[in-house]
């Protein structure tokens, strides 16, 4: 055998091994990041009662939402790294973007309506 794949160049086994451990700790830092991310608002929601119910709701939105894509971001790159060839990179990357694009909009919807949830609506009588 060529130690070529079919159609383009081969990526080597020690590069994929070496990329999946630098990921998997850059997991590991974000895992610690988010849980002080989550213990701050956390502590900010049972504080004075100074930050409001929607700004909390958004907070906390936001942090599930940065999770769920950092997340994403690492299964793509675990994706990536046992690539065999570039051909299969580029339908894993095509494959991810797609899914972003969607699982994006759909954050800034919900983002959208938890940041109204808390705005006066300027139609109604006070």
């Amino acid at each position: 055998m060529s130690g070529k794949a079919p159609g383009g160049y081969e990526i080597p086994q020690e590069m994929r091994e070496f990329a999946e451990k630098s990921v998997e700790q850059a997991r590991k830092a974000f895992d610690g990041f988010v849980g002080a991310a989550q213990r701050t608002v956390s502590a900010m929601e049972t504080s004075a009662g100074t930050v409001q119910a929607s700004a909390q709701e958004v907070g906390r939105k936001a942090i599930s939402f940065a999770e769920t894509n950092v997340a994403a971001s690492f299964e793509h790159a675990q994706r990536l790294v046992q690539a065999r060839d570039m051909a299969e990179v580029m339908e894993i990357q095509q494959r991810f973007l797609k899914e972003q694009l969607k699982t994006m909009e759909e954050q800034a919807r919900e983002l959208g309506k938890a940041a109204k949830g808390g705005l006066a609506d300027p139609t109604e009588p006070v």
